[in-house]
């Protein structure tokens, strides 16, 4: 990361406030004064409990955040805050070139992820992307208005974001949540990988199909009575999957 970046991207003006997690002083400087110069708000953290603390009270737009931090690492500061703000963007900076890690962020409900070393362009980049998909969810609405989808004796509630079947409570991911709400949305109809990949994490992951097998497989694990034979969401072979039309 080049900190004269920053003096050659040129000054704008932004209304978000930007919370930068990251316990690295010279890591966390060099991404702070980078968005203050191109006009965001930017307050900082340097472990995870504080990370916390701030993004459900200061109320940031997004917020960036370091995989690995003293007193509470990022995958527990993601969970933590995306049960109470599910529409905070957050993209999350690891150091670590692993899948597991990447994968176990995005189920966490990161919107994305970064590898150091990087630019800081292109964080700021990926910082766009994922605030204009937040603010399209936003208006789009947050579900209140829309009735609860029912399937057999699954029954999804976008307003509260809550997924029963036979009236108990299925603790899903945010991704989770995504993924079934439009499976069951348009049940028969087939996604591919790619299409999913797309639209659900708004990035193409070159290579990760098998983050999408991960979630079916751990969604399948918590709604499917059989999740080996499963009943509601469907393999398409060679395809991708649908949710069963027949239920």
């Amino acid at each position: 990361m080049s900190k004269t970046e920053a003096v050659a991207s040129g000054a704008t003006t932004s209304t978000e406030k930007l919370l930068v997690v990251e316990d690295d002083p010279a890591i966390q400087k060099m991404i702070s004064d980078y968005f203050r110069h191109v006009g965001y708000e930017v307050i900082t953290a340097s472990d995870g409990e504080a990370g916390v603390r701030m993004a459900l009270n200061d109320r940031p737009t997004v917020m960036i955040l370091d995989l690995m931090l003293p007193k509470l690492d990022g995958l527990s500061v993601c969970r933590q805050v995306r049960e109470k703000n599910p529409l905070l963007a957050i993209i999350m900076l690891t150091a670590k070139d692993d899948v597991v890690d990447k994968v176990l962020g995005l189920e966490m409900g990161a919107d994305d992820y970064l590898t150091k070393p990087f630019s800081l362009r292109e964080l700021e980049a990926r910082l766009k992307s994922v605030l204009r998909r937040t603010r399209a969810k936003a208006v789009e609405g947050d579900g209140s208005n829309e009735a609860p989808i029912v399937r057999g004796n699954l029954r999804i509630d976008s307003a509260r974001r809550e997924v029963t079947i036979d009236g108990r409570v299925i603790d899903l991911t945010p991704k989770e949540f995504e993924l079934l709400t439009l499976f069951a949305s348009h049940p028969g109809r087939v996604y591919s990988r790619k299409f999913l990949l797309e639209n659900i994490w708004d990035y193409t992951y070159a290579g990760y199909d098998r983050t999408i097998d991960s979630h079916i497989n751990r969604l399948r694990a918590k709604i499917e009575e059989n999740p080996d034979q499963p009943s509601l969401v469907l393999t398409v072979w060679g395809v991708g999957y649908k949710f069963n039309d027949e239920v």
